[in-house]
């Protein structure tokens, strides 16, 4: 589906935009274009990568304009720019607010006029009852998403707009997995904010599978999720001081701002009306308008006992968290220094 289309990545010089390339790069995909505000890690990219299919192109997605010219003759999307750290948007949320939903309705926008077959949004965990400035914010950009698929130029053009949400995605940047291996090297107590928080643990090549899965399977205004196992930090912390060997304490430092004891994937009310779709959940969108009165339901949906969420998922113990820490090629490469 892919061979000689054009592929754009909004906020693509992130981890999530490194990944899709190693997995896009050797097929007979046409062009992807890499959109973004950061010349230094598009710099960065091009000399790594020295491929004529990648087309930097220098914008924000706060610009409506340089999104919208940027995106002619786009096939497929992913809208991946976002500003992800929570404590930063808990101090900034007008910035969050921006870039999250504003930026992001622009993309969505530049997407229904430039007639792009197929936009995945990528969501978050955080987005599920959220407490924080960025889960908020990224749960209105799945309302824009899911609203954006029931426009009239979008389903005349038989375009799919979709969204998906991950859980922590394992040592991509400005993670804890990065943090806890250099204050290892360094020498300093790893620092955890509760012992018993737990986090879904899923690594970048399960983040780009997702999105290959919802390409490949969603309907208009679709939610995808992917099962995933968690685990608390505490028992990161040690799996990881076990990994390299090391004697650093463990220093409990409580909460940041806005963070949550577990996270979850799909609420209650979501999981009512998920497919279960073997290694993923697909939360459709409903497609009723707002004459209520034409719909006639009987029986009104069976909300779950529990939603999807880290505390309720496969526990990981230190071992097996131990396995799929080796699979990171971060953590390997870490490890070889």
């Amino acid at each position: 589906m892919f061979k000689d289309k054009v592929l754009m990545i909004t906020g693509g010089t992130g981890s999530f935009g490194n990944a899709v390339l190693k997995h896009f790069l050797n097929t007979d995909i046409g062009e992807i274009r890499i959109f973004s505000r950061d010349e230094k890690k598009q710099e960065d990219m091009r000399i790594q990568y020295k491929n004529d299919k990648l087309n930097f192109i220098i914008g924000d997605v706060r610009d409506f304009e340089s999104v919208n010219v940027a995106m002619a003759g786009t096939d497929f999307l992913f809208q991946a720019a976002a500003l992800k750290q929570v404590p930063s948007c808990e101090f900034y949320p007008l910035q969050a607010v921006k870039t999250n939903i504003l930026g992001s309705e622009n993309v969505l926008e530049a997407a229904a006029i430039n007639n792009v077959k197929k936009v995945v949004v990528l969501s978050t965990d955080k987005a599920v009852y959220p407490i924080n400035t960025m889960g908020m914010t990224k749960a209105l950009m799945e309302k824009l998403a899911i609203s954006k698929a029931r426009d009239s130029r979008v389903k005349s053009n038989n375009g799919i707009f979709c969204a998906t949400r991950y859980g922590n995605v394992m040592a991509s940047r400005g993670s804890i997995i990065p943090l806890f291996i250099r204050q290892i090297k360094e020498g300093k107590p790893l620092t955890v904010t509760n012992p018993n928080m737990t986090r879904f643990m899923m690594s970048l090549d399960d983040s780009v599978n997702l999105v290959k899965f919802a390409f490949e399977n969603a309907e208009p205004g679709d939610l995808f999720v992917q099962k995933s196992p968690a685990a608390t930090i505490e028992t990161l912390a040690v799996a990881l001081k076990e990994i390299f060997n090391a004697s650093n304490e463990i220093q409990v430092i409580g909460a940041r701002h806005g963070e949550k004891m577990y996270e979850s994937l799909c609420g209650r009310e979501e999981m009512s009306k998920a497919e279960d779709m073997k290694d993923f959940y697909r939360v459709p969108a409903d497609y009723r308008d707002l004459n209520y009165t034409k719909y006639v339901q009987e029986d009104g949906p069976v909300l779950q006992d529990n939603e999807y969420n880290s505390d309720n998922t496969k526990r990981l113990d230190v071992e097996e968290l131990k396995s799929l820490l080796l699979s990171l090629e971060y953590v390997k490469t870490e490890l070889s220094q």
